[in-house]
């Protein structure tokens, strides 16, 4: 579904992506991990067109996504959720979602000034719809409340729930669970599962490896702009390329058998 091929990035003289590979299968779970500042959310803004790659090729569906604008790429069916929480705190949960179906209704300025029939009936099936996709991460309760009220992690379900609102082929999350307590992970991987089973293909960068290990079929490892490993959660926690990136080494160094990551 999505192809990245000997993708760089560069800011002048710094080198943040280096000949970078990855491919996300349809209908999977793939996590993207490294330590801090090794570019993973560089990828993410070059996938949705807030940064154009130095080199590379990038294709989603077998169609090149370099020089599209953000928007676009949204209207391909790519969505994204991002580190620092990105909501209407202002609005309420339901709000919110219908806000993320924005491309998909077209009833005209003057369907909306005139309420007409139209407008009316779209507004409808939007609002029934954000209904369903809060229920997806257990906020339909809350429909009608503001979210400034929730809690951080309900705050993250909520932008969980209007990027599903786009209608994407494509879920992009950027460190889901940053910030929630053990209860909420368990809960958000829960969803996160229920969604993939719903159709969705789901790209994640994330830190918390317990999380990404207990839930993505496949993991790409970068440290320092370059994918060092990629394969399923089991073989990723004993690669000894893997445990020297994240742990160091020292004299005693650990058995490349050892499993020492979550």
């Amino acid at each position: 579904m999505l192809q990245l091929s000997s993708i760089s990035k560069s800011f002048g003289g710094l080198h943040v992506l280096q000949d970078v590979n990855i491919t996300v299968p349809q209908g999977t779970i793939f996590g993207l991990i490294g330590p801090n500042g090794a570019g993973k959310t560089t990828v993410f803004n070059l996938i949705t067109g807030l940064l154009p790659p130095t080199g590379g090729s990038l294709t989603f569906n077998n169609e090149s996504l370099v020089g599209i604008k953000p928007h676009q790429i949204t209207r391909r069916g790519i969505a994204r959720t991002f580190q620092n929480i990105r909501i209407f705190k202002e609005m309420t949960l339901l709000e919110n979602v219908v806000v993320g179906m924005h491309r998909h209704l077209d009833y005209g300025p003057a369907g909306l000034i005139l309420s007409l029939p139209g407008f009316r009936a779209q507004e409808k099936r939007a609002r029934e719809r954000a209904h369903e996709l809060l229920s997806w991460v257990k906020l339909d309760h809350k429909a009608n409340d503001t979210a400034d009220n929730l809690s951080y992690g309900d705050q993250r379900k909520l932008e969980l729930a209007r990027a599903l609102a786009t209608e994407p082929k494509l879920l992009l999350l950027d460190e889901p669970v940053a910030g929630m307590n053990t209860g909420e992970k368990v809960d958000l991987m829960s969803e996160i599962e229920n969604i993939k089973a719903r159709g969705y293909t789901i790209f994640m960068i994330e830190h918390d490896m317990r999380f990404v290990m207990g839930l993505c079929d496949r993991i790409a490892v970068l440290n320092f702009g370059r994918i060092i490993a990629e394969g399923e959660p089991d073989a990723i926690r004993r690669n000894p390329m893997v445990i020297e990136a994240y742990l160091g080494t020292d004299d005693d160094e650990t058995p490349a058998n050892e499993e020492v990551l979550p």
